[in-house]
C-alpha cells in the first residue's frame, strides 16, 4: 500500500512539475512561437529548421519545421542532421580543457612543444604561441584569413598547419581578435600528440558517448548517405537552390561535426547542470569553467540594438551580458547550413536552432527573440528588424551583380587575345590555379579544390566576371594585370562568407611550388 501511495505521489509530483513548467513559460513560447517561426521561414526563404529549448532540466521543445530539401516532401524533425560547423569549436575547447584537467597537457604549453616544425608568420609569435591562443582567436590574423585556401580543400591537415606560416597578420598577437578556423585545427593536432587519440576519437569517447549523443558524427564525410539529412541551400546570387555539402574534415576541430537538435539537448543539459547529465558527472565542473573564462575581449561598448555591454571569447564559446544575465553562445556556418547553440546557466535555459539556408539571419533573430521572452526584455520583432538590414544588403548586392552583368553583356574585347590570359598562376598561401580558354570565355580551375570551377566572362579593363560552379562561392570580379601584351597576374576573390580579402596569383610557368 505504501508503495502504491509513493508511486501515486511521484506521478502527481511529476505532473505538477510539468504543469508548472508550462505555466511559467513566457506567452511568446506558448502562444506565438510556431507562427513566428513559420512566418520567418517564409520571409527568409528557409526550407527547413529545427529547434530545441531546454529549461529547468527539461526539454521544453524539440521539433522541426519545413522540409529537408526544397521541392521534396521529407519533413525536418528533431533527428534531422545538419552540419553544425563552428558549434564544433566548444567540443574542441572542452576536449582540450579536459586533457589539461587530466594533466595530459597545459593550455599554456607552447604549440612547438608538440609540433616542433609549426610556424606563424612572425618569429616572436611562433616562439610564444600556446594552445590557449589557438582556441581563442588571438593570433593576430584577420577573421577567416586563409579559409579560401583551406575550406572545402583537398589539403591534408599538416599542409594546412604548414601554410599558416604564410598568413601575414593584420593585427597584433594576443591583442586583436580575428576568427581563425585553422588555429582550432592546430589545437586538435596538439590534442592527438598529447593524448594519443585523434580529435575525433577523443571527443567521441569523452563527450559524445557518455552523453548518449548517438546520432552525432565527427566528420562530414558520407553525410549525403545518411538518413534524415537536411540538404544545404543558398539564395544570395540566384533563386533558392540546393548546393553541395561541404567537405571540411581537414578542418575538423573547427567545423566538421554533424548533429541534430535532439542530441544537442544532451549537450545543453550538461552545460546547464555543471557537467552532469542524467544524474551522472560526465565532465568536471572545472573543465566547463575553463572553457567559459574570457581569453580575449571582442567588444566592450553598449549595443544599440540589444541589452548587452561586454562580449568576449573563451575556449570555443562566446560570452556576453544580456539584460543582466550571463549568456554563452556560438554560431556555426557551412555552405547551406547556419546554426546556433546558446545557454544561460542562471536561468537554466538552453537554445539550439539549425537551418538549411545559409543566406539568412533568422536563426539568430529567433534566438534573440527567445532570450527576450525569458529574460524580460520588451517585445521587439527581431526578425523584422534583421530583415530590414538584410533586404538593404541584398538590394546592394543585386545592384552590384546587375552592374557586372551589364558590363559582361556588352561583349567587349580584351586588349590581348584570350589565349594570352591562359596558363598557371601561383599564390604563396594557396598554390596553383590554371586558367584555360573555352570558346569566348575563360575557365579557372583550382589545385586544391578539384570540384570547383570558375567561369570567366570578360567585362572590361582586363577584368572578368567569375561565376563559381558552387554558387556559394559567389559571382565576383577577377582582375588581370597586363604588361607588354602579356597577362602577368590575376586577383580573385570569393564570397565574404568564406574569406573577405582577394588573392593575388602570379603567372610563372617556371615556378615550382
Amino acid at each position: 500500500m505504501n508503495r502504491i501511495i509513493s508511486y501515486a505521489f511521484s506521478a502527481f509530483l511529476a505532473l505538477t512539475t510539468s504543469l508548472n513548467t508550462k505555466a511559467q513559460a513566457p506567452s511568446f513560447i506558448t502562444d506565438s512561437l510556431d507562427s513566428y517561426i513559420e512566418r520567418g521561414m517564409k520571409q527568409w526563404q528557409i526550407p527547413g529548421l529545427a529547434i530545441a529549448i531546454v529549461k529547468d532540466g527539461k526539454v521544453l521543445l524539440s521539433k522541426g519545421y519545413g522540409v529537408r530539401e526544397l521541392g521534396k516532401e521529407d519533413k525536418v524533425d528533431e533527428n534531422t542532421l545538419f552540419i553544425i560547423a563552428s558549434n564544433s569549436k566548444l567540443f574542441t575547447g572542452t576536449a582540450l580543457a579536459k586533457a589539461e584537467y587530466d594533466k595530459k597537457l597545459s593550455l599554456n604549453d607552447k604549440v612547438t612543444k608538440y609540433i616542433p616544425w609549426f610556424r606563424l608568420y612572425d618569429s616572436n609569435s611562433t616562439r610564444l604561441v600556446n594552445i590557449r591562443d589557438m582556441l581563442s582567436h588571438r593570433i593576430g590574423t584577420k577573421t577567416f584569413q586563409g579559409d579560401f585556401t583551406f575550406w572545402d580543400s583537398n589539403l591534408p591537415k599538416d599542409s594546412i598547419l604548414w601554410r599558416m606560416r604564410y598568413l601575414k597578420p593584420s593585427g597584433e598577437f594576443r591583442q586583436d581578435y580575428g576568427y581563425c578556423n585553422s588555429a582550432f585545427l592546430v589545437a586538435g593536432q596538439v590534442l592527438e600528440k598529447a593524448t594519443g587519440l585523434s580529435w575525433e576519437k577523443y571527443v567521441e569517447e569523452n563527450i559524445l558517448s557518455p552523453l548518449n549523443m548517438s546520432n552525432t558524427y565527427m566528420v562530414t564525410a558520407g553525410i549525403d548517405q545518411r538518413n534524415n539529412v537536411a540538404s544545404p541551400h543558398n539564395n544570395l546570387y540566384t533563386s533558392i537552390t540546393k548546393i553541395p555539402f561541404d567537405k571540411v574534415d581537414n578542418l575538423g576541430p573547427a567545423t566538421s561535426m554533424v548533429s541534430n537538435v535532439k542530441d544537442l539537448t544532451h549537450w545543453l543539459m550538461l552545460q546547464l547542470d555543471s557537467g552532469k547529465y542524467d544524474g551522472k558527472q560526465i565532465l568536471p565542473w572545472a573543465v566547463l569553467q575553463k572553457t567559459r573564462d574570457i581569453n580575449i575581449m571582442t567588444g566592450s561598448r553598449k549595443s544599440p540594438y540589444y541589452p548587452t555591454h561586454f562580449r568576449g571569447y573563451g575556449l570555443g564559446v562566446y560570452s556576453t551580458d544580456y539584460n543582466g544575465k550571463q549568456v554563452y553562445w556560438h554560431t556555426g556556418g557551412a555552405f547551406g547550413h547556419v546554426t546556433n547553440v546558446c545557454f544561460v546557466p542562471e536561468e537554466k535555459l538552453g537554445i539550439t536552432i539549425l537551418t538549411n539556408n545559409d543566406n539568412q539571419n533568422f536563426f539568430e533573430a529567433l534566438r534573440y527573440q527567445i532570450l527576450d521572452a525569458y529574460l524580460g526584455v520588451a517585445y521587439t520583432d527581431r526578425s523584422r528588424f534583421q530583415l530590414g538590414f538584410f533586404e538593404r544588403g541584398k538590394k546592394e548586392a543585386d545592384e552590384t551583380q546587375a552592374a557586372y552583368k551589364n558590363r559582361a553583356d556588352k561583349k567587349n574585347s580584351p586588349e590581348i587575345s584570350l589565349d594570352e590570359f591562359t596558363g598557371n598562376y601561383y599564390n604563396t598561401v594557396y598554390g596553383k590555379i590554371t586558367v584555360s580558354k573555352s570558346g569566348k570565355m575563360l575557365i579557372c580551375r583550382f589545385e586544391h579544390h578539384p570540384d570547383l570551377i570558375g567561369y570567366m566572362d570578360y567585362m572590361d579593363n582586363n577584368e572578368f566576371r567569375m561565376t563559381y560552379s558552387n554558387i556559394g562561392y559567389g559571382i565576383v570580379p577577377a582582375k588581370f594585370t597586363v604588361k607588354e601584351g602579356k597577362a602577368v597576374s590575376i586577383e580573385i576573390s570569393v564570397n565574404d562568407f568564406v574569406e573577405s580579402d582577394a588573392y593575388l596569383f602570379v603567372k610563372s610557368e617556371s615556378v615550382i611550388y
